[in-house]
């Protein structure tokens, strides 16, 4: 049996330690609230389905994240041993969670009307579906200097980010987006229900038996 990493056995330290607890999170929630309401008031549908499709797609994330660490009893793939005010998941802590459950509904709000658009010569969908996830990475990268978000394989690092961007954020950004564009509210509902059924649903089957 593999031996856990260090980082790893720092983020299970913290992973849903009650002592870790700050009052900041109610800020960060009444935040989240806030943004969900202003669209709502306006009736800006489309970006609130967005914005539920990339927060769901980044909990399937999490959950195969925790996982691989489950079955590796070794790592994650990505890890959050730095301080949170509280580490959900092996990989997320409350600060991430918040910031990915507006997420969808800022990068949605920089999408032109027009689909069809190009920017830089290519689709505009597409163009801020790359532009996106390099961000996104970038920023991982960072946070990875500082040893905040952690990578022990090889293959899922700052050398090679070629499955960072496409698996971790790429799929995201399609989601939301395609989500954002559906003309019907009914598959709309449909999609995002889909979505969240699956992680509520693995949430409550993995949880129950440990493996989260």
């Amino acid at each position: 049996m593999n031996e856990y990493t260090p980082f790893t056995k720092q983020a299970l330290a913290n992973l849903r330690n009650p002592d870790t607890l700050q009052w900041y999170i109610i800020p960060l929630l009444a935040i989240m609230f806030y943004v969900y309401a202003s669209e709502v008031e306006k009736k800006n549908w489309n970006l609130i389905f967005a914005g539920l499709a990339f927060w769901g797609a980044d909990w399937i994330n999490e959950i195969i994240n925790s996982l691989v660490l489950h079955f590796s009893h070794y790592a994650p793939i990505w890890g959050t041993p730095g301080k949170s005010a509280f580490t959900v998941l092996i990989g997320l802590n409350v600060e991430i969670m918040f910031m990915f459950s507006i997420a969808g509904i800022v990068w949605s709000k920089m999408l032109p009307e027009d689909k069809n658009l190009k920017i830089a010569g290519i689709n505009n969908r597409w163009f801020f579906i790359i532009a996106g996830s390099v961000f996104s990475v970038f920023i991982e990268y960072l946070l990875n200097k500082a040893d905040m978000l952690t990578w022990d394989y090889n293959w899922w690092n700052a050398k090679n980010p070629w499955l960072i961007i496409p698996f971790g954020y790429m799929t995201f950004f399609i989601i939301s987006f395609r989500v954002h564009d559906m003309k019907s509210r009914k598959k709309q509902i449909i999609t995002v229900s889909a979505l969240w059924g699956i992680v509520i649903l693995s949430l409550i089957i993995f949880g129950s038996l440990g493996w989260i």
